[in-house]
């Protein structure tokens, strides 16, 4: 059964939602995406990417039939994150929305299962910095981007080290 790349992009978006915690919604309004799943694409190939994304998928639809998150939780756990070969992607794949940088796969993951010419360590865009998910998750602006505004500076932060 070949699938194809449109419905990959969508089972990377429900992907990236569940290992991520945000929403669709969210992770599509970074504007980061499309570029995300090329970059990912690009680098390890449709094969890898695709595996990864039908197990996804699979595990989905049979959780949601059966009306069990546990068959999601513990198959993604078992089945992608636990895996050799689906485990370094599937955490770049965090690490990517976090912190808008790729990290190159391990050198023994690249010597077993071949990865493109662009895989090192990088941010795919300028805009992808200020994009990452760790500065909504700590409910900051990113350092150097996305000024709160004029004045602001003379109100109490909004985070509290308590």
């Amino acid at each position: 059964m070949s699938i194809d790349k449109s419905d990959l992009m969508d089972y990377f978006l429900d992907f990236s939602a569940v290992v991520t915690g945000f929403s669709r919604f969210d992770l599509e309004g970074t504007g980061q995406a499309e570029l995300y799943f090329d970059t990912i694409w690009g680098i390890i190939g449709s094969e890898i990417l695709g595996e990864l994304l039908e197990i996804f998928h699979d595990l989905d639809k049979r959780a949601k039939k059966k009306y069990d998150p546990s068959i999601l939780t513990e198959g993604l756990s078992s089945k992608i994150l636990a895996s050799a070969k689906r485990g370094p992607v599937a955490r770049n794949i965090i690490k990517l929305w976090y912190t808008s940088t790729w990290e190159q796969l391990p050198p023994a993951w690249q010597n077993w299962y071949g990865t493109g010419k662009d895989d090192k360590t990088f941010i795919p865009s300028a805009q992808a910095y200020p994009e990452g998910l760790v500065w909504r998750a700590v409910g900051v602006n990113p350092p150097g981007a996305k000024a709160p505004g004029y004045g602001t500076w003379s109100d109490p932060p909004s985070v509290s080290l308590s």
